[in-house]
């Protein structure tokens, strides 16, 4: 019986590794370029700084050690962001961020402010 479990066990890592990058039909999956919209904002105060008048106050937070993030205002969400340096730069202003989505993080290929 140990020597089932162990075959079973060795199948489904086998399995799990030849599927868990590819879809059925063979497609690669790859992490899809998406856009959101809000601003960046400090974790520890999240949406109450996410506005022009918050921006003293996340950029405060931000150097005692809090993480920027995005704050959507439509789905009301805070969402990781991998890049620091370039958060930092767009706190206080409406931007959208481009890049991919992964473990709750975006990856982020650019940060533009919204014009107008």
């Amino acid at each position: 019986m140990k020597r089932f479990l162990a075959t079973l066990g060795v199948a489904a890592i086998v399995l799990a590794g030849t599927f868990g990058y590819t879809t059925l039909a063979g497609d690669t999956a790859e992490a899809k370029t998406e856009v959101w919209s809000g601003w960046i904002t400090d974790e520890t105060c999240g949406a109450k700084n996410a506005n022009a008048e918050g921006k003293a106050c996340a950029l405060k937070c931000a150097k005692a050690g809090a993480k920027l993030v995005l704050y959507t205002q439509h789905e009301k969400e805070l969402i990781h962001l991998d890049n620091q340096e370039e958060a930092m730069k767009h706190v206080g202003y409406p931007v959208t961020v481009t890049g991919t989505y992964e473990n709750g993080t975006i990856k982020v290929q650019k940060i533009e402010e919204k014009k107008g």
